[in-house]
């Protein structure tokens, strides 16, 4: 049986959430997971400083034109007042979810005071959450990690504080800041939190199969999951873990045609979000993720990655794909 899952005024079809990914979950990807079972996507981190949505980054990042509702969109920053008036803007622009990046371990965004280096400030992040909550009309929610390092998990306090904001949802990854991305994700500290608020919490770390779905929803009594890393080449997971929590049994995986005709599709989107000249280049990082199991020497994708044209990407993709049904092996 399937948690249900709900964000303020909206009732996800599902409770599984493409995590916030900043340079992978673009509208390409978001739509591209929701379209395979994704119940909701959260677009990349948008830094909350105004004066920088000018560049081209910025620009993509703001755009969200034919996503299904609830559009969620997450910022990141340190100061209360800026990080308001982002929520201000981003919820004019359709933004039906403002998500408040309290989990990114990335230096460039810890060095600045924002990401998950804010979890050492609790009087800030008290200011942050009740600035941005009263700031719009829209749901807010709040991802962070278990808390700075191992001697410092201090997720519950935060949690409750969240919940004492008017934060309507929590989404908690099972590694502290310290941690960065090494070693297992633990998971309970997100049952602890969980046992202590009355908002919904959201499970996030290592979510990479069915199984591991399956066990992270048990152990840690979540509302639902984020997934990140474990759909990168494979946005297929999301159906794949569905059907298994509602079943207990696995869908087949994709097959070689299946495979080619989604990353096709989203090298297409691609090019087409992005303009050729960045497109081709943005796709590289997807088609390796796609590639893994079976380009295993890398041979392919470092002739790929030389490639600077959009239908030559296309055709060296369909030429991977009929090598594969032949048996051939790739070599460079």
């Amino acid at each position: 049986m399937l948690p249900t899952a709900k964000i303020g005024p909206y009732t996800l079809p599902n409770p599984l959430i493409v995590a916030p990914m900043a340079g992978v979950t673009d509208r390409p990807f978001r739509l591209l997971c929701r379209r395979l079972g994704a119940g909701l996507a959260v677009s990349e981190m948008v830094i909350a400083d105004s004066k920088l949505w000018h560049t081209r980054k910025s620009r993509t990042r703001l755009n969200h034109d034919g996503e299904p509702e609830p559009r969620s969109v997450q910022i990141a920053g340190g100061d209360p007042e800026m990080l308001a008036d982002a929520a201000r803007q981003n919820a004019e622009f359709g933004a039906q979810i403002i998500d408040i990046n309290m989990g990114c371990p990335a230096k460039k965004v810890c060095n600045k005071a924002a990401g998950s280096a804010l979890m050492k400030d609790e009087a800030l992040v008290r200011d942050i959450l009740e600035a941005v909550v009263n700031a719009v009309d829209v749901p807010v929610t709040l991802k962070m990690r278990t808390g700075w390092d191992a001697d410092n998990r201090n997720a519950a306090v935060i949690a409750r504080m969240a919940e004492d904001a008017g934060i309507q949802a929590l989404a908690i990854h099972g590694r502290t800041r310290a941690d960065k991305y090494n070693g297992d994700a633990e998971y309970d500290t997100i049952a602890d939190v969980k046992s202590r608020v009355s908002i919904p919490v959201f499970a996030n770390g290592d979510i990479t199969s069915p199984e591991k779905a399956r066990q992270v929803l048990t152990h840690t009594g979540a509302d639902g999951l984020l997934i990140g890393r474990g759909a990168q080449g494979r946005p297929w997971i999301f159906r794949e873990i569905l059907h298994y929590l509602e079943t207990g049994k696995h869908l087949p995986e994709p097959d070689l045609d299946e495979v080619e005709a989604l990353l096709t599709e989203h090298l297409t989107e691609l090019h087409r979000f992005y303009g050729e000249l960045m497109g081709v280049r943005i796709a590289r990082k997807h088609v390796g993720w796609y590639l893994q199991s079976h380009d295993r020497s890398k041979q392919f994708r470092k002739r790929f990655n030389a490639i600077e044209d959009a239908l030559e990407q296309k055709d060296s993709i369909e030429q991977y794909f009929a090598g594969l049904r032949n048996g051939e092996v790739f070599a460079a």
